[in-house]
C-alpha cells in the first residue's frame, strides 16, 4: 500500500474543493465533499470532517445538510455507534446526475403551467417556452449519457 502526504492530501481538497466552488457549490460543502472523495473509506463522521478540514462542527453540519440534499453523499451509522457517518459513494456523480432527471421534469411540469397561465402567445410565455424546451431537451441528452456511460463502464 502506498504512503500518503498528508499535506499533499490536504493540498488536493483544499484545490478541488476550491474548484468546486468555482463551478457553484457553496464553499464548504465543496470542502467537505473534496474531504470525503480523498478518504480511502469514503466516509467519515462530522468531528472527523471537523478536524481534517480545521473548521468547526456548525460549518460541517451545513455543508452535510447541503450535500445530503443534493444527493451527493448519503448519511448512516455504523452497528453500536451513535454517531453518523457520512459517506460519498464511488457513483455519487451518477446519482446526483440522475437525480437531475426528476428535477428537470418538475421544473418542465411547472413551466407548462405557467405558459398556461401567462397565455400562449405573449411573450412571457415564449420565453417560457424556450426554456421549457430547453430542459425537456436536457433531459433527454442526460437520459442518453447516462446510457452511453454505463456501457462505457461495463466494457472498461
Amino acid at each position: 500500500m502506498t504512503e500518503k502526504d498528508p499535506q499533499a492530501v490536504a493540498r488536493f481538497v483544499e484545490r478541488f474543493g476550491l474548484l468546486l466552488a468555482e463551478g457553484g457549490v457553496p464553499r464548504m460543502p465543496a470542502r467537505v465533499f473534496a474531504c470525503l472523495m480523498a478518504t480511502d473509506t469514503g466516509s467519515l463522521t462530522a468531528p472527523e470532517l471537523a478536524e481534517a478540514l480545521r473548521v468547526s462542527p456548525a460549518a460541517i453540519s451545513g455543508a452535510v445538510r447541503y450535500l445530503l440534499q443534493v444527493t451527493l453523499i448519503s448519511k448512516g451509522r455504523e452497528p453500536g455507534e451513535r454517531r453518523d457517518h457520512y459517506t460519498v459513494s464511488d457513483a455519487a456523480w451518477i446519482e446526483a446526475f440522475t437525480n437531475r432527471d426528476k428535477l428537470l421534469e418538475n421544473w418542465t411540469a411547472a413551466l407548462t403551467e405557467g405558459i398556461d397561465a401567462l397565455g400562449p402567445g405573449t411573450p412571457a410565455a415564449a420565453r417560457l417556452d424556450s426554456t421549457r424546451r430547453f430542459f425537456h431537451f436536457v433531459q433527454g441528452e442526460l437520459e442518453g449519457m447516462m446510457e452511453r456511460w454505463r456501457a462505457h463502464e461495463a466494457n472498461r
